[in-house]
């Protein structure tokens, strides 16, 4: 598995595979893996682990090598795993909105090809439903044409071997490491996500209604071009906003 056996956060310090009971996992694809992932682990709360990997290809197993060549299928991509009880999907979800243009197609910025791809991959009709209708929205508050996002369930990967593979451990939380390269192709545009009421199904807003206050958006949302690399990388005070 990549290497990454009994591998450790290196920023949350919990064990990166597990899934403790109770908890949830949410993944997707933004551009470059490395600044989709630190954007997420920076959250103030409910995120017990992120990690980066290769999914919603088509042959198992893939090195970073074969997934850059495009021919695998895969696109780099983001595990996370929380807390439902501290933070929603519709926090994550609207975090991997906001921090790229899915406009784009097969690519952000610089970094073109099927690997760099936008995507989000649902676990369950829950949250099928809350990506489709958050995609309507959004599409309409960036009013720049359609967006591109794959939208699949984790389930068409089966007969892969999986939606999900991990990359190599040098990889995960690239960008908290001494000596990285602060490297980042996401193009967010600063366009919120419109509010939750005015899009989320009706009878799924009381389970999921979002876990962060409007202030931290405006405090710690993304802005128009990617600065994630400039930030601290631990997660962010819940005293700051």
């Amino acid at each position: 598995m990549a290497g990454i056996d009994g591998l450790k956060h290196y920023v949350l310090k919990n064990d990166l595979q597990e899934v403790p009971e109770g908890y949830e996992q949410c993944v997707f694809g933004n551009g470059c893996f490395w600044g989709s992932e630190k954007a997420i682990w920076r959250l103030p709360k409910g995120i017990h682990s992120t990690a980066v990997g290769y999914c919603a290809g088509f042959t198992p197993n893939p090195t970073y090598n074969e997934a850059c060549s495009s021919m695998t299928g895969h696109t780099e991509g983001v595990r996370v795993v929380y807390n439902p009880k501290e933070i929603s999907y519709v926090d994550i979800m609207r975090m991997f909105w906001e921090s790229h243009d899915p406009t784009q197609y097969m690519g952000q910025g610089n970094d073109r090809g099927s690997q760099y791809r936008s995507g989000i991959y649902y676990f369950n009709e829950d949250q099928k439903r809350l990506i489709e209708a958050s995609k309507a929205a959004y599409e309409k508050s960036l009013g720049k044409g359609e967006i591109k996002t794959e939208i699949a369930a984790a389930s068409d990967y089966d007969e892969y071997g999986g939606l999900w593979y991990f990359a190599e451990a040098y990889h995960q939380q690239y960008l908290s490491k001494p000596g990285s390269r602060p490297y980042c192709s996401a193009q967010p545009q600063g366009v919120s996500l419109a509010p939750f009421d005015s899009w989320c199904p009706e009878d799924l807003k009381e389970k999921y209604q979002p876990a962060l206050p409007e202030s931290f958006w405006k405090k710690h949302g993304p802005v128009r071009g990617c600065s994630i690399v400039r930030f601290d990388n631990e997660p962010i005070s819940e005293n700051s906003y």
